[in-house]
């Protein structure tokens, strides 16, 4: 019997020697990138997308049975057994995002009811995410993203690749387009489509975005994208947490979850007033399933740090994995007069000598700035999070000083 588009086949996994750390770097990108494709599928009504959703949630489930299998062959005694408990509730949290995100790409593939304008209430400045299968006769074929250097030269990334049934999660410079892989582009409306029909030689072609027939819904879609940011941002605290067993980083990402049901409940009141004033509110399903799948995605990461939050010491086979890495993800506060208040932030790198990404700003009494969508200015009482090496996180914290 022929599989469903856009599902895969199951098969039999076996227990394969693989660091538990890595198969949970792997889960976290995993889940980023489903709930990137869930969301741009819902925004951009793309089937194309959904399907590939669930493709890559057949792929999460092979991840979690095999970290299952790890864990079991690494806990030896009860001590192992207690300090492998905050690894296992990633595994199991995993799986409500990973089950999340299928929801909402189902939401398009099973027309459940979403607003025809969605994509035309979309900011201006949103990138846009597209699909393309890499034509043989591709210039594209058979080069490196370093070698293409698509980036620089249009504004369009690969972030993903679907080579058969494997995927290449974050691909870098020396990652090779290869004719039949399926590419993920993210990238300006007005470059994706000439970077799409020279990867796939076929013509970009746009749904034509109707006309908002519901009173307010550009607002709506700007607390979508703001969920599924904070959902975004809580998943990468989350496992970070977990993998430095930073107690600080767990506590954003219960702070996080607040805002998110707050978020949430405010969408949801929306919804049922707009139903009333709709001439078919049952298109209106769809935001009810999206806001409720956003809120089981934020709830998921609450429960992967909450080992941290309960001080559970984390098994040392994920200890000693980290210390190889040697980027890491870190909390600061700014305090008042220090080198960082009044430094501006610039697409998410400070006018600081110091080589730190800034993801979000929590500020009190504004609640979360997520750098990537708008330049801020840093402030007293601010708590950052940012990314960098060991080395730039100590220069950066010393910054935030008085």
């Amino acid at each position: 019997m022929d599989q469903p588009a856009g599902e895969a086949p199951s098969t039999p996994v076996e227990y394969e020697p693989v660091s538990v750390k890595d198969l949970l770097v792997e889960m976290k990108d995993t889940a980023e990138l489903l709930i990137d494709l869930a969301y741009s599928a819902v925004l951009h009504r793309n089937e194309e997308l959904a399907a590939e959703v669930l493709r890559l949630e057949h792929t999460m489930d092979v991840l979690e049975i095999r970290a299952q299998m790890s864990l079991l062959m690494a806990a030896r005694s009860p001590s192992d057994a207690e300090t492998l408990a905050p690894v296992l509730g990633i595994v199991t949290a995993t799986e409500q995002i990973s089950d999340a995100a299928g929801d909402i790409a189902k939401i398009v593939r099973e027309d459940i009811g979403l607003p025809e304008a969605m994509r035309a209430a979309l900011p201006e400045a949103v990138e846009t995410l597209v699909r393309g299968v890499v034509d043989e006769s591709s210039p594209y074929a058979g080069r490196t993203l370093w070698d293409l250097d698509l980036e620089s030269e249009t504004g369009v990334r690969v972030i993903a690749l679907r080579r058969g049934d494997d995927w290449l999660l974050n691909p870098g410079r020396d990652t090779e387009i290869t004719a039949g892989d399926v590419a993920f582009l993210r990238g300006p409306d007005t470059a994706v489509g000439d970077v799409y029909e020279t990867l796939a030689s076929n013509p970009y072609d746009p749904p034509e975005p109707d006309v908002p027939a519901i009173e307010d819904l550009e607002r709506a879609v700007d607390t979508i994208l703001h969920m599924k940011n904070l959902s975004e941002l809580a998943v990468d605290l989350a496992y970070s947490s977990v993998l430095f067993d930073d107690a600080e980083l767990a506590e954003e990402v219960s702070n996080l979850e607040v805002e998110v049901d707050g978020l949430e409940s405010r969408f949801e009141a929306w919804v049922l007033g707009a139903a009333a004033d709709a001439a078919d509110p049952v298109a209106l399903r769809g935001l009810i399933h999206l806001g409720t799948s956003t809120e089981v995605i934020s709830d998921a990461a609450y429960d992967i740090s909450q080992g941290v939050l309960r001080e559970i010491e984390v098994h040392p086979v994920v200890q000693l994995a980290v210390q190889e890495s040697d980027e890491i993800i870190t909390r600061v506060v700014v305090d008042d007069d220090s080198d960082l208040d009044g430094t501006t932030i610039t697409a998410g790198l400070p006018e600081a000598d110091v080589t730190m990404s800034v993801i979000a700003i929590r500020r009190p009494g504004d609640g979360w700035i997520l750098v990537a969508d708008a330049d801020a200015e840093l402030r007293g009482g601010d708590v950052i999070i940012a990314k960098g090496t060991r080395t730039a996180a100590d220069q950066f914290g010393a910054l935030a000083d008085a």
